[in-house]
């Protein structure tokens, strides 16, 4: 190949991406002084990144096989604005030989290791050859090209089960299945080649050895076109939910200095087998004593702002430079590790329901500040809509402290401190997951989330006191606000008046629970609140995103989001919802009955896995839905008899609408 085409000073960069990275790398690239170029869909036209770039083309329709994934279009869309160079960030097209030997071919810089390379590293099967012959430490497994059922069944009744059936070109726990008996292994296999078919265009499959209660462990790398290969320490991602990585810290909690220099010393073997140029990753698992090799990113990770934070480099930047043909800017031993870093992904999805994706329009965006050793990474803002055709990560929260510990708690700080409404999110999760004492001892491994699943999705607790005062305060406030009172104005205190009382009467429900009731006393005196036969004097102070609210001479911050008749509420005691009763009565509410298969969010149908006229067990599989490049299995919600399909495989299908139906047993 042309070394100068392959690495070159630019000065117009096309970021090949979406959401979080994009943002992320144009605000690197500007710093820089380069002039950057969004690309989007239709579902994304105005979306964080697009308003962040220099110019902005559109690819095509909201499908990323039909934009974000389309070779040609992104190339035409270099061609049109100028761009010297893409960067691919992560996912869709970062690891794709096609689309790197495409963009040399174009005459542009890829910002990332060579097709070559990526195609000896980016291939789980290929690359584990590659690293059996150099020496680096493998679990057993098949890597083969043969994709028969016979063969794959073979091999992993060779290997002994459990084993891992994992896509060969796949990343992010799509493709993966773990199976623990040989009964299990087809539909398996079929389940992960159809996913990683949608989420990568190539369903090859390798089955490896299952290591039970497992570490992961990975190393970050990056080379230049002179010949210098460095490791910048390693991370833990051990906290992991169907694979994809919730919570990364660095540097890992379980190695001690000699296992760190003997890991960083492997990763750097592996990346030297192949010459590696660029920023990249080298994955291991862990049996708690020694590290095998599992595949290799040739990409920048999505944790790689845990990496920064302890040493004080930009990832994005070194990358830009090692493409303009610079040689890196430190050795080995000058990069240093200080400090502690953990870092926390914020999802579109409902940990209370099976995580399910949650779509549709921010209405409230409140992230903390950047102080404090508190860092965040997001993509999308307050008024932008989060569509069901892209992942469902919003953005990462990132804490740096001296210490693990004192990291932990600036992390779990900023999450208690985010306020995101109009969609669900994990953020309450993430708080009981950082708060969870086992997590705090480092004694997890990868099945840490699914076992303790049901205390990290608990109920929120029920209202208190401070919540029903809180509630009337919002309300009051809000319409205190929206009358445009001036603050010196005694007329503003709830409708004062120089002589007599007033009461008005409130009623709250979280959920389809019992009212509960609060009373505002107001007049010529201080106002109160009476719950039960106990009376409290309040005061409000307003401040952005809620109020200070004095209840019974103790103040107490409040966020509060108030939605018609629907208040969110943040207080010391958490996160609750509660819902206004309409005090002229007249309330109506349409229940879906959990009898209803029906689609939870707008997606494909990707596999019909029952027929009409069967007998169901309670559980029992029905259909499968493809949405936000994840595979949804809708099941019987009770035992019965499978009345009809109302679809086919191939349908895209609405939110809410009916794809089956089941008739109870015994009916």
């Amino acid at each position: 190949m042309d070394r100068s085409k392959l690495y070159r000073r630019f000065r117009t960069l096309l970021i090949a991406n979406r959401g979080e990275i994009a943002c992320r790398v144009i605000r690197t690239a500007r710093a820089m002084g380069l002039r950057t170029v969004a690309i989007y869909s239709e579902a994304d036209r105005e979306a964080m990144h697009v308003a962040l770039a220099d110019e902005a083309v559109l690819l095509g329709p909201a499908r990323a096989r039909d934009s974000y994934l389309n070779i040609e279009r992104l190339i035409e869309a270099a061609r049109k604005t100028g761009a010297e160079a893409v960067h691919p960030g992560y996912g869709f097209l970062s690891e794709n030989a096609e689309f790197a030997q495409a963009c040399y071919d174009a005459g542009l810089v890829f910002v990332g290791p060579t097709a070559g390379m990526m195609t000896a590293m980016g291939s789980k099967s290929g690359s584990k050859e590659l690293m059996e012959k150099a020496g680096v430490p493998l679990v057993s497994g098949y890597h083969g090209e043969a994709q028969d059922e016979a063969t794959l069944a073979k091999a992993a009744d060779k290997i002994g089960f459990p084993v891992l059936v994992k896509a060969s070109a796949g990343g992010g726990g799509r493709g993966m299945r773990i199976v623990r008996s040989a009964d299990e292994l087809a539909p398996a296999i079929v389940s992960a080649k159809r996913e990683a078919k949608a989420a990568f265009g190539d369903d090859r499959m390798l089955i490896e050895k299952y290591v039970d209660n497992p570490r992961h462990i990975e190393v970050q790398i990056i080379g230049d076109s002179h010949g210098n290969l460095l490791s910048l320490f390693e991370r833990e991602c051990t906290l992991q939910r169907r694979h994809q990585k919730v919570i990364e810290e660095a540097p890992s909690p379980t190695l001690n200095a000699a296992q760190r220099e003997t890991v960083c010393a492997a990763a750097r073997k592996a990346a030297g087998a192949v010459n590696y140029v660029g920023a990249g990753t080298i994955e291991f698992v862990s049996d708690g004593k020694d590290v095998f090799f599992i595949e290799m990113n040739t990409r920048l990770q999505v944790e790689h702002p845990v990496t920064e934070l302890i040493t004080g480099v930009d990832l994005v930047e070194w990358q830009l430079r090692v493409a303009f043909g610079e040689a890196l800017p430190l050795k080995q031993d000058e990069i240093t590790l200080n400090g502690h870093a953990v870092e926390a992904r914020v999802y579109a999805e409902n940990p209370t329901k099976n995580f399910m994706p949650s779509v549709g329009r921010i209405s409230t965006w409140r992230l903390p500040a950047e102080t404090g050793g508190l860092r965040i990474d997001a993509g999308y803002r307050e008024g932008d809509t989060v569509s069901p055709y892209y992942d469902a990560m919003l953005a990462k929260v990132i804490a740096w402290a001296p210490t693990r510990d004192v990291a932990i708690e600036r992390l779990n700080r900023g999450l208690e401190e985010s306020d995101v409404r109009g969609i669900v999110t994990n953020i309450p999760f993430l708080s009981a997951l950082m708060t969870h004492p086992k997590v705090r001892a480092n004694a997890i491994d990868t099945g840490f989330i699914e076992r303790e699943l049901a205390v990290l999705t608990a109920a929120a607790p029920a209202p208190g006191e401070l919540e029903l005062c809180a509630a009337v305060a919002a309300i009051v406030n809000e319409e205190r606000q929206t009358a445009h009172a001036e603050a010196s104005s005694p007329w503003q205190t709830f409708g004062w008046q120089p002589v007599g009382r007033r009461q008005r009467s409130f009623a709250f429900r979280v959920g389809h629970g019992p009212e509960q009731k609060i009373a505002l006393n107001y007049g010529s005196g201080p106002s109160t609140l009476v719950i039960g036969d106990r009376e409290l004097a309040f005061t409000i102070a307003a401040k952005d995103g809620g109020f200070d609210l004095t209840l019974d001479g103790v103040k107490s911050s409040v966020a509060a989001v108030i939605d018609g008749h629907e208040l969110y509420l943040r207080t010391r005691n958490g996160r609750f919802d509660l819902h206004w009763v309409d005090p002229f009565g007249g309330e109506s509410e349409e229940h879906v009955g959990e009898d209803k298969i029906a689609a939870p969010l707008p997606g494909t149908v990707v596999a019909v896995l029952a027929e009409e006229g069967a007998e169901l067990e309670k559980g029992a599989p029905i259909l499968t839905l493809e949405v936000m490049k994840m595979e949804q299995t809708l099941r019987a919600p009770y035992a019965g008899v499978l009345k009809s399909i109302k679809c086919k495989v191939g349908d895209i299908v609405q939110e809410g609408v009916e794809l089956a139906m089941v008739e109870p047993a015994g009916e």
